[in-house]
């Protein structure tokens, strides 16, 4: 009989009862915190210290919330902006040398909201320091902070990142960034926009899964209107530990005014994670800058990446892993886009990537093949 199956008998039935019943007497408990002008709570950190265990705060948009930084201590949140996006800015204010909004609670969710402004004494503040498991932020503009979000290393937390911007984080020294992810159960990064991070990286992980997908990675040139100022990154991907990675579907550009001439690097830092398997598959590159590497795998790195499908437009080397496994991909000196300085990469109607894509994909992970008619690449989206 196999371990994983239950027969059917009274004694689970009820067992089963009694914890939908109870699920459902906790659900009602909940209750939903209002913040902002003329309601219960003038700011978001009132509420949290009022919220018990499986609430939802709805932070009224279209407003300021000035210095108002705290713990985030109580688990099973959602934190949502309504009527509009809140801004919380820290005004120079901090909590535990931390940053803006340091979440200790467990499976938290914040959602709609804009943060600037995060800044420490020891140069490593965050918007968002996630200390807790599992975490998720959805539809926000985090920017001009030392760290957008900074978590620490659990390996139990699962992070999960969509529709969001991030741009011109980081304190110019190299060691703060858009998004620096520790060494985490699995990280899933899909449909954001991280620019202009300040030296650092645009997105950097080490968590032992990245899904890293529908994104664009891209930069502001100097004097072109932004959603931030014009950053100078390092890396636009970088996943230091290794671990099983992905990265699907991504618009990745590397800018003229860039600290490091590798767009996406993988185990430089020491492959110290369980899997050693990059996938880089279905991606447009766009490299600006005069030479370059696009896809950097550190000698520490023993199982050959898998590079797909891509386009790589402009000068460099796609990798600098020999035993990589390149196919299908197409190398443009000279790509034909529809619009290469704004970043409208679709195809022209004659240029040679168009429908060029391979029937299916080796996936040797089991994930579902793409058919043909998936191989179009991404065209560059605007802030979520």
């Amino acid at each position: 009989m196999s371990p994983l199956y239950t027969p059917v008998t009274r004694k689970p039935i009820f067992s089963l009862a009694l914890a939908t019943a109870l699920l459902a007497a906790g659900s009602a408990g909940a209750a939903t915190l209002s913040v902002g002008p003329g309601k219960t709570y003038v700011a978001p950190c009132a509420a949290f210290a009022a919220a018990k265990d499986g609430d939802t705060i709805e932070i009224v948009g279209d407003w300021t919330y000035n210095g108002d930084t705290c713990a985030i201590a109580r688990s099973n949140l959602t934190i949502r902006g309504v009527q509009g996006r809140p801004v919380i800015d820290a005004a120079g204010q901090q909590f535990g040398n931390k940053g803006t909004w340091v979440v200790t609670g467990n499976n938290i969710t914040v959602e709609n909201v804009e943060m600037l402004g995060a800044k420490v004494r020891d140069r490593n503040g965050a918007a968002l320091r996630l200390e807790g498991t599992n975490f998720t932020l959805r539809q926000a503009f985090i920017h001009d902070n030392e760290n957008g979000i900074l978590s620490g290393a659990n390996r139990n937390s699962t992070i999960v990142i969509e529709h969001s911007e991030f741009g011109h984080n980081g304190g110019g020294d190299g060691q703060t960034h858009n998004l620096y992810i520790g060494n985490a159960k699995s990280l899933t990064f899909r449909y954001n926009y991280s620019h202009d991070a300040v030296i650092g990286h645009n997105l950097k992980s080490r968590a032992m899964f990245n899904m890293i997908a529908y994104n664009r990675f891209s930069s502001t040139p100097p004097g072109r209107p932004g959603s931030t100022a014009s950053g100078k990154p390092s890396y636009e991907i970088d996943l230091p530990s290794a671990g099983t990675s992905y990265l699907i579907g991504n618009v990745i550009e590397q800018p003229a005014i860039n600290d490091n001439p590798a767009m996406v690097a993988y185990g430089e830092e020491g492959a110290s994670n369980p899997g050693q398997d990059l996938y880089v598959i279905n991606n447009t590159f766009v490299n600006d800058f005069t030479s370059g590497t696009f896809v950097f795998v550190s000698g520490k790195v023993s199982t050959p990446a898998l590079i797909q499908n891509n386009v790589f437009a402009g000068p460099g080397t796609v990798s600098t892993q020999a035993s990589a496994i390149q196919k299908d991909n197409r190398r443009l000196e000279k790509p034909g886009f529809v619009d290469r300085a704004g970043l409208t990469l679709r195809p022209l109607v004659n240029e040679i990537v168009l429908k060029a894509g391979p029937a299916a994909d080796p996936w040797a992970s089991g994930a579902a093949s793409k058919d043909a008619a998936s191989k179009v690449r991404p065209s560059s989206t605007g802030r979520p």
